[in-house]
């Protein structure tokens, strides 16, 4: 086990829950990845993540979609802590290159899925470019809803993952 791991099973419940928040703001995933302490490797750790976002309800998915900025824009995402604000940022950095047009493109995007979906367009952005993010966005417009329900829970369970690393990397570590 790292170093990381054993601080992250042995670190008090609060200051972790308010961590676990920073990955994601679902309250039903926070107390399901808490409770399955302590985990015997990050495998474990991960697998634990993705049941607990592959089995929110429409609360949960609601809660863990308030927690992220649209595609394009940056705005705090957990109160009182920066490292999802950060991580958002990280996350998205091949969109601070387009040029006017191109987020100007993108803002009617996320318009548009927010009116066809009801929430704001998630998607795994690390390592994608804006023109990139923008065909995925009007790709996903196409979707039934129960479709792109199950599209959003697979990339959150991808960015949870991310952050999860990022957590353990990042803060268990210091």
């Amino acid at each position: 086990m790292t170093s990381a791991l054993a601080a992250f099973n042995t670190l008090g419940d609060a200051e972790l829950r308010s961590r676990l928040a920073s990955c994601c703001e679902a309250e039903a995933w926070v107390e399901h990845v808490l409770g399955g302490r302590p985990y015997a490797d990050e495998n474990q750790l991960l697998a634990a993540s993705d049941a607990a976002t592959a089995g929110l309800d429409d609360v949960g998915l609601g809660e863990a979609l308030a927690g992220h900025p649209r595609i394009g824009e940056q705005r705090s995402t957990h109160a009182g802590d920066h490292r999802a604000t950060t991580w958002s940022g990280q996350e998205q950095a091949g969109v601070t290159a387009a040029g006017a047009d191109l987020l100007d493109a993108l803002e009617s995007a996320n318009a548009e899925y927010e009116r066809r979906f009801g929430h704001v367009y998630l998607v795994c952005a690390s390592g994608r470019s804006a023109a990139e993010l923008l065909d995925v966005c009007r790709a996903r417009l196409d979707n039934e809803p129960v479709t792109e329900r199950g599209v959003v829970l697979s990339e959150l369970g991808k960015i949870n993952r991310l952050r999860l690393g990022k957590l353990l990397s990042e803060e268990m570590t210091s």
